[in-house]
């Protein structure tokens, strides 16, 4: 697949983060230094020594800002965003920020490349490089079968946490009089902050059985805030909080669409970005006022915070007690240590 290009008058930021987000170069360069080179090149085609030179140390060093645009502007997951252990922030700080009343073309654009993007889907047809004749999706269709009816989905998971809270128990029986080396703090740090992350995504991903326990959850229709409609009959229901509910083995949908079909982001605080252009992603305000998109971290190095010389070290080496403003990449790779 070809490699995207520049656009005419494009900020080199804002299209290393298309290019490192496209999906053809994901595929094509699932290695993320490589992507990042092959993308790097694009962006420094127009660029004389000295200025791509420091294109490239700034990207590496810090991370970049770009303005917000149909191609770069994403929704982060609740569990996609970071604890202040994790990135520092101020929690107080951050503020809910919805597109569509904020940025009503924007929010346009970005429906309107939704639609372009579902009307050029073609379907494999038979005869494809990418399709698997008759005989072979029988046969795959035949062991997924087997393979679900003999380990269950998600058994694995469970008994991952089963055994870690059986090994965390047998722990507790020793922490006393134990000095923990360096590593192991880190280790513990990482540990707790991973397992903050599952517990939040299983608190706001419970399944609620509808039969079991709608009566109580909507018994005072003046404290139940969320609309949840049966697919089937069209029947709401209240809830008095967000989550996922069933009637009659049939998951309910948010009747109201609109408040879940990703319109807000949470500006100044951080999220991660698995596909890049950096580890990290923050939206925040710049100096006129407007929402930028921040990306900062280095994706392929776990940095050493925990270390306080290596700490000490990067933040006298890039000045972290004056980062500058908070809508640059350089304030918060120094947040981030």
């Amino acid at each position: 697949m070809p490699i995207p290009k520049k656009q005419k008058n494009e900020d080199s930021n804002n299209f290393m983060s298309r290019c490192m987000s496209d999906p053809n170069m994901g595929k094509d360069y699932p290695d993320k230094e490589q992507r990042v080179a092959v993308c790097m090149s694009k962006a420094c085609e127009d660029m004389n020594y000295i200025a791509s030179a420091d294109f490239q140390m700034y990207f590496d060093a810090y991370g970049s800002e770009e303005e917000i645009n149909e191609d770069n502007f994403y929704i982060p997951h609740s569990h996609e965003y970071v604890t202040t252990d994790e990135v520092s922030f101020e929690e107080s700080e951050v503020e809910i920020w919805d597109v569509s009343v904020a940025k009503p073309g924007l929010w346009d654009n970005i429906n309107k490349k939704r639609d372009r993007e579902g009307k050029n889907y073609k379907p494999a047809k038979p005869g494809d490089p990418d399709r698997p004749d008759p005989k072979s999706w029988k046969k795959a269709q035949s062991l997924l079968k087997i393979a679900f009816a003999a380990y269950d989905e998600g058994q694995m998971q469970r008994e991952q946490l089963k055994k870690m809270h059986e090994q965390l128990m047998e722990i507790e029986e020793y922490l006393e009089g134990i000095t923990f080396e360096e590593w192991t703090k880190d280790m513990i740090s990482k540990a707790e902050i991973y397992i903050q992350n599952i517990y939040d995504f299983i608190e706001t991903n419970k399944i609620e059985d509808e039969e079991d326990d709608t009566e109580d959850d909507t018994e005072d229709e003046s404290e139940a805030k969320f609309k949840y409609e049966d697919p089937k009959t069209g029947e709401i229901y209240m809830y008095k909080r967000q989550g996922i509910y069933r009637k009659e083995g049939r998951i309910l949908t948010p009747a109201n669409a609109s408040e879940y079909q990703g319109r807000k982001v949470q500006l100044g605080k951080p999220f991660r970005t698995p596909d890049g252009p950096k580890k990290f992603s923050v939206y925040v305000k710049n100096e006129k006022g407007n929402v930028v998109k921040v990306n900062f971290g280095d994706p392929n190095m776990t940095i050493k915070k925990n270390n306080p010389e290596r700490r000490k070290s990067f933040r006298a080496r890039h000045n972290c007690d004056n980062p500058g403003p908070k809508f640059k990449a350089r304030y918060w790779s120094c947040r981030n240590w």
